[in-house]
Order: structure tokens, then C-alpha cells, then sequence
């Protein structure tokens, strides 16, 4: 029986490496971006009956690990406040560093609001460089004004 949602994302990353597969594989599968597949597949998105079974035969997944994929997650995946996983913290060091900027000019650009992370997608790529290759991220979310009630 499984209990939890991580129970299944541990089984997917087991088969996952196992099977050799790659997230552009299991995107091919999905029918969605690299990036959503993988968010999903880790536990951060509710797939539709049929992505979940098209998963469910990827990584030779139980019924119930295939009706879990369908369950809306608790969002959220940091084990600790401050991330310890050097790439991650990376990240949690961009968005202190500039993460006031880029309020700053969203604001300015658009008014009282925030970048939705529903209505959102992502694309990350590699960017060839002389000096060593690069990571190029492009995050497009729509704006949501604060209401005046």
C-alpha cells in the first residue's frame, strides 16, 4: 500500500535510472514540456488519467502509484528552509540577490502584482560557450494585479 506521494517519486527515480530513461523521454510520453514532465514525475503536478497511465507503462508503475500521479500534490519539495543541495542553493541564493530587483522592475512594469507560477511555463536549455557551457533558463508566468476590494 502506498502511503505518500513520495513513495511513487521514489519508484519513478528507481526505474528511472534502472531503465536508463531521460526526462525528454518521459516529456515524449507526457506529451508536455521536459520541464512539467519532470515537475510532475517528482511530485509537483497532477497529471490527467492519461499522462499518469502513459508514465504508469513507462516506469512499470502499480495501479495505485498510477492513481497517486493523478491526486493534486502538496506543492512544495525543499526538505529544509535553506536548501543544502548545492544547485538548489544556488538558486535560493539568486532570489536573494535578486530577487528585490526583480520585484522592483515587475512592479514597475506592470503595477501591484506577481508572476503567477500556475499560468507558467519554463524552458531550460544548454547554451554552447567558448569559456564553458551555460545554463539558460526562460520563466514566463502571467502577471496577477492585486484587487482592489
Amino acid at each position: 500500500m502506498i502511503s505518500d506521494r513520495q513513495q511513487v517519486t521514489a519508484m519513478i527515480m528507481s526505474a528511472k535510472v534502472s531503465k536508463h530513461i531521460k526526462w525528454s523521454q518521459v516529456a515524449e510520453v507526457v506529451g508536455e514540456s521536459k520541464e512539467w514532465s519532470t515537475a510532475a514525475c517528482l511530485g509537483q503536478m497532477a497529471m490527467t488519467k492519461e499522462q499518469a497511465e502513459a508514465v504508469g507503462a513507462l516506469f512499470e508503475l502499480s495501479d495505485e502509484a498510477i492513481a497517486w500521479l493523478q491526486i493534486a500534490p502538496y506543492k512544495g519539495s525543499l526538505p529544509t528552509a535553506v536548501p543544502t543541495d548545492p544547485l538548489i542553493y544556488r538558486w535560493y541564493e539568486l532570489v536573494n540577490v535578486y530577487g528585490t530587483t526583480l520585484k522592483e522592475l515587475i512592479h514597475e512594469e506592470f503595477g501591484d502584482g506577481i508572476m503567477s507560477a500556475i499560468d507558467f511555463s519554463m524552458d531550460l536549455t544548454r547554451e554552447p560557450d567558448p569559456k564553458g557551457d551555460r545554463v539558460k533558463v526562460v520563466m514566463s508566468g502571467k502577471f496577477l494585479p492585486y484587487k482592489i476590494y
